[in-house]
């Protein structure tokens, strides 16, 4: 069944929710980081890690939700390895500035690398582009 176009109104909810979502997120990522950069303590800043991991969280179900092959796409798989190097701050915590510092540059080449790079996909072994989506 082919999915109708998007109302105008629809359009703009979603983009302005994105948007809006994004925004928080790259908040909550700044008083994180700068708090784990700084070696500040963990209370001043782990609101704003909370913050960063819940929108991270609902930008990544947007996507799935979206279209799953977001999830084999370099983008999706990038995005998994993020996640997994995070979860590397508990028994490496000594070295969460490290481990932070390459999350960040990985989210660069997820968020402005070029198109060809972004929607490879792993399992096809070429450029697969998914449904027309909402950009935010």
């Amino acid at each position: 069944m082919k999915k109708s176009k998007l109302s105008e109104k629809q359009f703009w909810f979603q983009r302005l929710g994105k948007t809006s979502l994004r925004a928080v997120h790259i908040l909550g990522i700044t008083g994180a980081g700068g708090g784990i950069l700084l070696g500040v303590d963990k209370q001043q800043w782990i609101v704003y890690w909370c913050m960063a991991m819940t929108t991270g969280s609902l930008l990544m179900l947007w996507e799935i939700i979206r279209d799953w092959r977001w999830l084999i796409q370099l983008k999706g798989v990038l995005t998994l390895v993020k996640l997994g190097l995070l979860t590397l701050f508990i028994p490496f915590a000594s070295y969460k500035p490290e481990l932070l510092i390459t999350v960040l540059l990985l989210s660069v080449v997820v968020s402005h690398g070029p198109a060809g790079l972004r929607h490879f996909s792993v399992i096809h072994g070429r450029r697969i582009d998914a449904r027309k989506e909402v950009k935010g």
